[in-house]
């Protein structure tokens, strides 16, 4: 069998694998789609039988959302096999037929080696994080920005479009889309193709009367307090567990997570927005200093992209385990360019992954109490000083871009005819 052959066999093995585990793990990994999406989904489709007492409503058109719209299309988009299983497995299968058409276009022919590398290193991802990645929305948003940001140099508006609607699903692709707004030269069709998407989500939703309720994620996320997976958490964790400064676990039940408090709390959490934007902000200049020194879009783009989605992992309150995906789509990409250089941090994210499971959904049980044991405390502030060590990578491999433009371009051009393939 041809190694295309042998790595198509591999991601359907990989999604089986990784969708009946979502069964066998504790803690209902896949418990959004089946609490959340089918819900809210069924409800908008008019089954009563989903709504509650308030009766029929339309997440995101006649309530607030903390979703963007778009994450309503791939909840309604799953009852497409509804019909077949359930709804819970009828959504991994949607998900698998968006990670196809991303997994068909990264590795093309599979003579690529760089292709070839980024492809094993998504499927291996996918294991080492668990069910997670692929029952919630981050399942759906993933290939959509992989597609995104491999097509933004043979067809930016198309690229840019994906990236708009991966980003009116789930925030995060917003990172890799304004990467692309300062790497791209073909500034005119990266804005076309996302105020394309944009401009006609925004209208559909006012004319469907949703207007007041456009932008409901926003403040939403703004009142969230501190998540227990969130690396600023790990200090009232850490108290939590030994008992000091009354410093506990609790549940939240406005945002259904598990969060932290502790003294000075309040602060903490009134300063993590600002200073999310602050440190994007940033990072960002210093991305246009690499630009004005000449950097390419090969060189500069996907330590930029990478960099951006680091910010919005760690510099954050709220630390989902599904935030580990985000990381996949910008070291896809470096692995396709340059596999040897982005080969030390895509093994990294890798031992994220491994460490993220573990906590969740393996042992959350621990942390759910209101003063987890040590241990547990231990495996999750490894995690985020992983999480921060790429963050720092990130940023140093971004200086190095700017300093060494020029060389790097001609270095790495070889490649940009083989990202358009």
């Amino acid at each position: 069998m041809r190694r295309r052959g042998w790595l198509w066999v591999a991601f359907v093995f990989v999604h089986a694998f990784v969708a009946v585990m979502g069964y066998q793990l504790p803690h209902a990994p896949m418990g959004d789609v089946y609490l959340v999406y089918e819900p809210w989904s069924g409800c908008a489709l008019g089954m009563l039988e989903y709504c509650d007492a308030s009766g029929w409503q339309v997440v995101g058109i006649t309530e607030s959302w903390v979703y963007p719209i778009l994450a309503l299309v791939p909840m309604i988009a799953a009852w497409a096999f509804e019909g077949l299983v359930s709804y819970t497995p009828a959504w991994a299968i949607l998900v698998g037929i968006v990670d196809a058409v991303a997994f068909a276009v990264l590795i093309g022919d599979a003579r690529s080696r760089g292709r070839v590398t980024a492809g094993v290193f998504w499927l291996a991802f996918m294991v080492a994080l668990g069910p997670v990645g692929i029952y919630r929305l981050e399942g759906i948003t993933v290939p959509v920005a992989i597609l995104g940001v491999l097509w933004l140099i043979g067809r930016p508006r198309w690229g840019s479009a994906l990236l708009a609607v991966a980003t009116w699903i789930k925030v995060w692709p917003a990172a890799l889309l304004a990467a692309a707004l300062v790497a791209v030269r073909r500034r005119r069709a990266v804005i076309g193709g996302a105020a394309l998407v944009s401009v006609g989500t925004i209208l559909v939703v006012v004319v469907l009367g949703g207007a007041p309720y456009l932008f409901g994620f926003v403040s939403d996320q703004a009142e969230r307090g501190l998540q227990i997976e969130a690396p600023v958490s790990a200090v009232y964790l850490w108290l939590s567990s030994w008992g000091i400064a009354d410093a506990q676990v609790y549940y939240s039940s406005s945002m259904l997570t598990f969060e932290a408090t502790g003294p000075g709390v309040d602060g903490v959490i009134a300063v993590m927005t600002p200073l999310l934007a602050i440190v994007a902000i940033a990072v960002t200049l210093l991305a246009v200093w690499a630009l004005r020194r000449g950097a390419h879009f090969v060189s500069l783009f996907p330590a930029f992209a990478f960099a951006l989605v680091m910010v919005l992992i760690v510099v954050n309150k709220v630390g989902s385990p599904q935030y580990m995906t985000w990381m996949i789509a910008p070291l896809v990409f470096g692995l396709v360019i340059d596999r040897h250089r982005w080969m030390a941090p895509a093994a990294l994210a890798m031992i994220v992954a491994v460490l993220t499971q573990i906590v969740y959904p393996i042992f959350y049980n621990f942390l759910m109490t209101a003063h987890p044991p040590w241990g547990v405390v231990a495996v999750l502030t490894a995690r985020n000083v992983l999480l921060l060590a790429l963050l720092v990578w990130a940023l140093v491999r971004l200086v190095r871009v700017a300093l060494a433009a020029s060389t790097l371009d001609r270095a790495l051009a070889p490649d940009t005819e083989r990202i358009t393939r």
